[in-house]
């Protein structure tokens, strides 16, 4: 019987042990921000296109550690395919909350690129506010501290929060000198270069588009004061002065995939380590895909899944281990 108060505490333990969910409206004319946060409510399967969730949807939050992490989605994104990693987050007891970026989400693609990069920011702003103005969270957050996490365009987004600075004009300028070696970065997954006579025809077109589309050499930065700590994973990076991130202003966590195709890490991730001395790298993928923090991975074909899909051989079972690492960065410094 001396047993049965322990046996008591770990079974609550357990039937508290669930993810609420909860979509707020945007602010602002902003698309809807979805919510994951510690509750008390039993999960029950809910399904969002080709993916099934076990969430406590609309359950009623509970106290976790008052701190709040915003997640920045990729280009054409949603937050389905990042909610291992908001499970983890959540089992940390962190409230975790999606900004649909305008233009740039997967039910709109009208404006990826550098006009959502320049909304991105203002975007996960209002998230946070959002956020606070709800009843049910605002008395369980202190708002002072939060993380940003994003991931190849959404860790554009967490690299500005970091204090990093930004032109179009720079971005045409890596085109116009590393094309062939970065041709999905600058062209997207619209085409390839295939070896073939087209080649030479692809690149001069696309950098005729380039610099048509790219040749604003103004500066762009944004600061939210809140903003205290960044992972960005797998971040589209070519276009940034890499001086202004020499020494973030926030504590800098970075993950790398060392088979990235989309992002050729060296232009990228790699270019961010070596500016970044102070920054610190959360987790290392040397045989991951840009794809590789995808968890769970959206069903893909054609040139996308050529970018995004696991190479041959990657196990994704260390994966749960990489939202590990990320959890405990925004824990040690929020």
């Amino acid at each position: 019987m001396k047993f049965l108060p322990a046996l008591f505490f770990l079974f609550a333990a357990a039937a508290q042990a669930a993810t609420g969910y909860t979509e707020l409206p945007g602010l602002e004319g902003d698309g809807p921000v979805t919510v994951f946060y510690p509750s008390g409510d039993a999960e029950q399967e809910l399904t969002r296109g080709p993916f099934k969730l076990n969430v406590a949807q609309q359950g009623a939050p509970r106290k976790g550690n008052g701190r709040l992490v915003v997640i920045s989605h990729g280009s054409g994104g949603s937050p389905w395919t990042y909610t291992d990693l908001a499970r983890a987050l959540v089992d940390a007891g962190f409230v975790v909350a999606f900004p649909e970026h305008h233009g740039d989400n997967y039910k709109d693609t009208s404006g990826i690129g550098p006009p959502s990069w320049r909304r991105r920011p203002g975007e996960v702003s209002r998230a946070i506010d959002a956020v606070g103005k709800d009843a049910r969270f605002a008395p369980l957050l202190q708002l002072d501290k939060v993380g940003v996490y994003g991931m190849s365009a959404g860790g554009h987004t967490a690299l500005t929060f970091a204090g990093g600075r930004w032109a179009p004009a720079v971005l045409a300028r890596h085109c116009q000198a590393h094309i062939a070696e970065d041709f999905a970065t600058c062209v997207g997954p619209s085409t390839s270069l295939t070896g073939g006579i087209a080649d030479g025809f692809k690149i001069t077109v696309s950098l005729q588009i380039i610099a048509w589309k790219f040749s604003d050499p103004a500066w762009v930065s944004y600061e939210d004061p809140r903003v205290k700590a960044v992972v960005a994973g797998v971040p589209f990076a070519a276009d940034f002065d890499m001086p202004s991130l020499a020494a973030p202003r926030v504590p800098l966590g970075l993950v790398v995939a060392g088979k990235d195709v989309w992002l050729t890490p060296r232009f990228h991730s790699d270019a961010v380590r070596a500016a970044c001395k102070p920054c610190e790298l959360v987790a290392d993928i040397p045989g991951g895909s840009h794809g590789a923090l995808l968890s769970p991975m959206p069903p893909l074909s054609g040139r996308l899944a050529e970018l995004i899909n696991d190479p041959p051989g990657f196990d994704r079972k260390q994966l749960p281990e990489v939202d590990r690492k990320i959890t405990a960065f925004f824990r040690k410094h929020l």
